[in-house]
């Protein structure tokens, strides 16, 4: 799903093993369904919450959850304010130089536009995308012009309120968005491939933590009880293993 930038100095900072500790604490949004939310009872919920929980088992890691801004969630993690970004978060070249990545949980998948008009000028209009996402930075070499916000509920808020003509997220976020506006929402524009799928972000110096965390996705993806959960969030037509 979802650039942001960080010096050496801050990387360094953050440098150590989240091992050495009693607790990995894993870092996410709360803000983006179905991959991750705030349930009815005030706790983490989603698809992310479901396959963290399944990893930390077979990893046989204590884990506990933390929510953070998506705009300073890469800079927290690598201050130490939890072990893991599992954040719908995107692997690409310009992340993957600050933090390091497992193999993916949730593979590449479709970006879309959704707007109230058919007619909507995608690429000489006024798009609207989360703040550092990979969604964002396509917008912005489109040629359209990118109004940025801070969370993805704002983006689909401003093509309501005309600030926007369309919003540019992940597909699968606003599948449910457009089933439940009645209409007044459609996809328009083809779809685009951005990213190299999902995966758990991690300080460079976490390999034994990240290697953990590899071998239990893989697992996974083996007794297919990740295309299990994938289905569950997504839908049966989603993309799996």
């Amino acid at each position: 799903m979802k650039t942001l930038i960080l010096s050496t100095a801050a990387l360094a900072l953050g440098a150590g093993m989240a091992l050495a500790q009693d607790t990995i604490r894993l870092g996410t949004e709360g803000a983006y369904p179905p991959f991750n939310l705030i349930d009815d009872k005030g706790e983490v919920g989603g698809f992310e919450r479901e396959v963290g929980d399944e990893l930390c088992k077979r990893a046989e890691l204590t884990c506990e959850w933390v929510t953070n801004d998506w705009d300073s969630i890469i800079p927290n993690l690598v201050s130490g304010n939890y072990d893991v970004i599992i954040a719908g978060m995107s692997i690409t070249d310009e992340r993957d130089e600050v933090i390091d990545f497992t193999q993916n949980y949730y593979p590449p998948a479709s970006s879309a536009y959704v707007a109230m008009d058919e007619g909507v000028d995608l690429t000489g209009g006024v798009v609207a995308a989360q703040t550092a996402t990979i969604q964002a930075g396509h917008v912005a070499e489109s040629g359209a012009t990118l109004v940025e916000f801070a969370t993805p509920d704002e983006t689909v808020a401003a093509v309501r309120n005309g600030e926007a003509d369309a919003v540019f997220a992940d597909k699968d976020y606003l599948k449910p968005v457009v089933e439940e506006s009645g209409g007044e929402l459609i996809f328009v524009g083809e779809d685009v491939q951005l990213g190299g799928g999902v995966g758990l972000g991690l300080r460079e110096s976490d390999t034994e933590l990240k290697e953990k965390f590899n071998t239990a996705i893989t697992s996974m993806k083996e007794d297919g009880s990740l295309n299990e959960l994938l289905k569950k969030w997504f839908g049966e037509d989603t993309v799996t293993y």
